[in-house]
């Protein structure tokens, strides 16, 4: 899950009533994501002296595989497998029903202990914030680890609260109109970025 969750539903619209979204323009081709994630492993290798006591938290959707990809690249800088696991933050969403019991993530599902551990929590695309304060709250449930730092491949801007990214594959301004499509092979079969617009 992303910070964009906005596309889903401009999508849906779109299949209604098209056409609805104009694509823009590619931001990101394929080498030049892998391009990003070697120097984004490089920037979180060194900025942590290592990698010993690092684990890579991935929020679903697209935060997983950039997660997985992360840790084998540092893998390789630091001849050391890299703990990683999945973050599902679906029911801790602050604009979901609050009518009934709150449903409650089984523990376990995250992968590793993440108490005492340096997490980057990793997404696609950081927007308003509201998305990462909810895996926060998620990630806390599991344990408290001795640092949280966060990871996203676009900052396109628009914060509602008060959260950045210590690493950020590229910054891209947009306006509230433009969605960023952040398309990974291993959930949609294609591998690029791009800018597209919701139409009138």
């Amino acid at each position: 899950m992303s910070d964009a969750t906005t596309p889903a539903a401009a999508e849906t619209t779109a299949s209604t009533r098209s056409p609805r979204l104009r694509e823009k323009g590619r931001l990101m081709s394929a080498s030049e994501i892998e391009r990003t994630l070697v120097r984004l492993a490089h920037e979180i290798v060194e900025r942590n002296d290592g990698a010993a006591n690092l684990g890579l938290v991935g929020i679903k959707r697209r935060g997983v595989p950039l997660a997985q990809r992360l840790a084998k690249i540092i893998e390789k800088i630091e001849k050391a497998p890299v703990d990683t696991g999945v973050l599902d933050i679906s029911f801790y969403r602050d604009d979901l029903s609050t009518a009934g019991p709150r449903p409650v993530v089984e523990k376990g599902e995250l992968g590793f202990d993440v108490t005492g551990r340096d997490i980057i929590l990793m997404d696609d695309v950081l927007y308003t914030g509201r998305t990462i304060r909810a895996a926060l709250d998620a990630l806390f449930d599991y344990g408290r680890p001795k640092s949280v730092q966060l990871l996203v491949l676009i900052d396109r801007g628009h914060r509602e609260l008060p959260i950045e990214a210590r690493f950020i594959g590229r910054i891209v301004p947009t306006s509230r109109r433009e969605i960023i499509e952040v398309k990974l092979r291993e959930i949609d079969n294609d591998e690029q970025v791009i800018l597209v617009e919701l139409v009138d």
